[in-house]
């Protein structure tokens, strides 16, 4: 493995969990919990490809091993839930690139949603959160699905801090890693934490394409890479060294099928968001089938056909959206790069052997 080593020494750092709730904790503000000093720093390696200098970490929730231990537990526990049998890991799992392998999740009591749920990946280097931005930082995403009746289905934050705080073990360690009983701030900014630490990198195509080594992708990989970066239009969205340009695109999902979701403009009312979702990042994109928002195509090789057809047309499709007019070979070749995609970074990441109690 090829690692960049990387000394989180300041409080700056980000990344996902994913959802569909409410973002504002009804406790933000107050009482706002600050890692004690004894937490330290959290030194962490970042695989080969992926940018430093574009980590962006909130100066109020520097990165600790003591956040990350205690946001790692949340992440797993069902208790984090009603009816104890929603967990954040319920419907973001490792072997799934931290999505759940369904076109839409089911929450408490077996509820759906409309939309997949998005691949906790690289959630260090992302800005707005969820398919239509609508949380401002990982933070607010965090808490976000918890109130949601059809994920982990509290009413609100305070039934979720009252329950929490019935938990020994968990009092001890919010007041070991922020000095504060159990808080809503407390629990996005741990589950946040842990979040960040969910990174892929070091895939064959960063050794092919910045580390030089020819024979890391084969040759049908290596023209897919040529064609993603010229004919088949794919780096006008997913640019960068992730694969994304952390924006919102309308491709025309739903508009054959009279199955709109207006995405985007639920968030800005901005008629130019009408049926825009958040461009997701294509690291470990062949671990994380289904694809698009709503979970409607089941390979790669599909979606490659919806993109070469120019998506669908509707009064608000991205101009960027166009019919690309690739052969059956090219196409072939341009699945056979993205599948280059997978990375290093997460597989670390294990659900805890036991909860506190």
């Amino acid at each position: 493995m090829t690692f960049k080593p990387f000394l989180v020494s300041l409080p700056i750092f980000v990344l996902t969990v994913l959802g569909l709730g409410s973002l504002v904790p009804a406790d933000a503000g107050q009482n706002k919990p600050s890692a004690p000093a004894s937490q330290g720093e959290l030194k962490l390696a970042l695989p080969f490809g992926l940018d430093e200098g574009a980590i962006a970490i909130p100066a109020d929730n520097p990165l600790t091993k003591g956040k990350v231990e205690l946001g790692r537990l949340l992440f797993f526990d069902k208790r984090l839930s009603k009816n104890n049998t929603i967990a954040c890991a319920s419907c973001h799992m490792t072997q799934f690139a931290f999505t759940d392998g369904k076109p839409v999740s089911a929450g408490i009591h077996g509820l759906k949603g409309g939309r997949s749920a998005p691949a906790s990946l690289n959630r260090l280097f992302s800005k707005a959160q969820f398919w239509d931005g609508r949380a401002s930082t990982l933070e607010e995403q965090s808490v976000g699905p918890l109130i949601n009746p059809i994920e982990h289905g509290f009413a609100n934050h305070d039934e979720m801090v009252a329950k929490m705080k019935k938990i020994p073990g968990y009092r001890k360690l919010f007041k070991d890693v922020f000095g504060t009983d159990v808080t809503t701030e407390g629990v996005g900014m741990a589950i946040a934490s842990f979040q960040r630490t969910i990174l892929s990198g070091n895939s064959p195509a960063d050794r092919f394409d910045l580390g030089g080594d020819a024979k890391a992708i084969s040759p049908e990989a290596q023209k897919g890479l040529e064609l993603f970066r010229t004919k088949a239009r794919c780096t006008r969205c997913h640019s960068g060294f992730n694969f994304t340009d952390e924006k919102f695109h309308n491709l025309g999902i739903g508009w054959d099928t009279n199955t709109v979701d207006l995405g985007r403009y639920m968030v800005t009312k901005n008629p130019a968001d009408i049926g825009a979702f958040k461009t997701p990042t294509l690291r470990e994109i062949s671990r994380s089938a289904p694809y698009m928002h709503d979970g409607r195509f089941k390979t790669l090789d599909e979606v490659v056909n919806f993109y070469n057809q120019g998506g669908v047309k509707n009064p608000h499709q991205d101009e960027l959206v166009l019919p690309l007019e690739l052969t059956d070979q090219e196409k072939h070749d341009l699945v056979a790069f993205l599948r280059t995609l997978n990375g290093e970074g997460w597989q670390h990441i294990t659900a805890p052997t036991s909860f506190p109690k």
